[in-house]
């Protein structure tokens, strides 16, 4: 799983966590981007700080920082632009196109 590593601080806000990412078995992607995405689990699965669901695929993307509101991911396996909101206390990405 992920395990904090330390501490990054920008301006004003509180500092964000560091992540180390695990080889997750995803193989939909190339080899050297697999420990960016893991495969959703459904409603028990819980998303960590580093983490975020892609609404159209389906799939968690995994960040090396902690994800806040407004930060930008692409989705490999659907090749969609997203944008980082946070909805029933947890993150989940919109669709930018």
């Amino acid at each position: 799983m992920t395990a904090p590593l330390e501490t990054e601080t920008h301006g004003e806000e509180k500092p964000r966590q560091r992540f180390t990412l695990d080889e997750t078995g995803f193989d939909e992607v190339p080899p050297q981007y697999r420990r960016f995405y893991r495969k959703w689990g459904g409603p028990p699965d819980k998303l960590s700080a580093n983490e975020a669901l892609c609404p159209v695929c389906k799939v968690v993307i995994r960040s090396m920082q902690e994800l806040r509101e407004g930060d930008r991911l692409y989705c490999m396996p659907c090749m969609s632009r997203l944008v980082v909101v946070r909805e029933d206390g947890m993150l989940l990405a919109k669709v930018v196109y």
